[in-house]
């Protein structure tokens, strides 16, 4: 007559449970197992997901008026790996057993988080194993004795991924496990589609699209794409592509741009041009004209510079400024007929 008597009790339960028929047909024993473990084994069935360990409760009593020494080993046609056994934080290898007591050992499951994109899944002429089976030995001996004994057993692993489509569908159609599976087809073909739409905001964002993306939004604002600008101000620029084209021709919008490139306040707040740190001077003097002029002052023999002005900027560091950059913005947001200077002061205002 046994002296132990064993139950296995899995901590979670399934909803659905069917073993597929092509995981059980084949027989792909990842260490030592001398039984029949290509089929299904009376016993024991649970259910685990990639990066969700799982629990096995392994329950056990000694019937008999001897004490026991304890071994638990685990053999199946899975890699052992997967699986941890935890027993009292005291005990290593065999531990007694005292008797009429009961005990109970922990088998902790953890299933690879990147199991259905490992090379081994996707070999055409290895079809992917799902369904796993293996059997819990505890290895006891009797104190005084000194007789031997090993009860066992059987425990069925089904490793299934996760489905969220499973929610949409009535509870009846739950309990199925090929449903699950079939519908995770179609849950890792749309879902990526279905997130994108969710956050749709940040890709139209300059400030959060993908790099990849930026060509086509600054397509959208017809802003061209300048090498010479770093990623981070591309994203300003495209960003502020339709404040600049409102302002373009303007001594407003040039400052905006010249801001945007070099970091340089606006001083919206300093009411005198020339002390700000962006200056920009237009020449408005009406030439040598008697009696409108002041000699010294706003009076040019030869006539004055009609549409010309003067560009002063204060960098706050060195090397902050790349001027041949700066007169290309010129360039480019200036009137045609209007001439500039163009002026890089190393002093920085106070």
């Amino acid at each position: 007559m046994a002296s132990l008597s064993l139950q296995l009790t899995p901590m979670q339960q399934p909803d659905a449970l069917q073993p597929s028929t092509a995981a059980a047909s084949q027989n792909t024993s990842l260490v030592p197992f001398n039984l029949a473990t290509n089929t299904k084994l009376s016993g024991c069935d649970v259910v685990v997901y990639p990066r969700e360990p799982s629990e096995i409760l392994l329950q056990l009593e000694n019937l008999g008026d001897r004490s026991l020494d304890i071994k638990v080993q685990i053999e199946g046609n899975f890699p052992l790996e997967w699986c941890s056994i935890h027993k009292e934080p005291d005990k290593q290898g065999p531990y007694a057993f005292d008797p009429h007591a009961q005990m109970s050992v922990v088998l902790c499951f953890n299933i690879p988080e990147d199991f259905f994109e490992q090379e081994m899944a996707v070999t055409p002429n290895h079809p992917m194993v799902l369904d796993f089976h293996s059997r819990i030995h505890v290895y006891y001996q009797e104190q005084g004795t000194g007789r031997q004994f090993v009860e066992t057993g059987a425990l069925n692993l089904y490793v299934r991924p996760r489905s969220l489509y499973l929610n949409f569908i009535p509870q009846l159609y739950r309990e199925v496990d090929f449903i699950g599976r079939f519908l995770k087809i179609f849950e890792q073909a749309f879902e990526p589609a279905v997130q994108t739409m969710d956050v749709l905001w940040a890709y139209l964002d300059p400030m959060t699209a993908p790099q990849a993306l930026l060509p086509f939004l600054a397509h959208w604002v017809a802003w061209p794409l300048d090498q010479r600008w770093t990623l981070a101000r591309q994203r300003f620029l495209i960003r502020s592509a339709v404040e600049l084209y409102r302002w373009r021709g303007t001594r407003r919008g040039l400052r905006l741009y010249l801001h945007l490139y070099t970091d340089l306040p606006l001083d919206d707040h300093i009411a005198t041009e020339a002390d700000k740190h962006i200056c920009i001077e237009e020449i408005c003097g009406e030439g040598f004209v008697l009696g409108n002029t002041c000699l010294g002052q706003d009076a040019m023999i030869g006539g004055g510079r009609p549409y010309h002005f003067i560009v002063r900027l204060r960098p706050q560091r060195p090397n902050q400024i790349d001027e041949n950059l700066v007169r290309h913005i010129i360039e480019q947001e200036k009137p045609a007929f209007c001439t500039y200077e163009l002026y890089v002061e190393s002093r920085v205002l106070a």
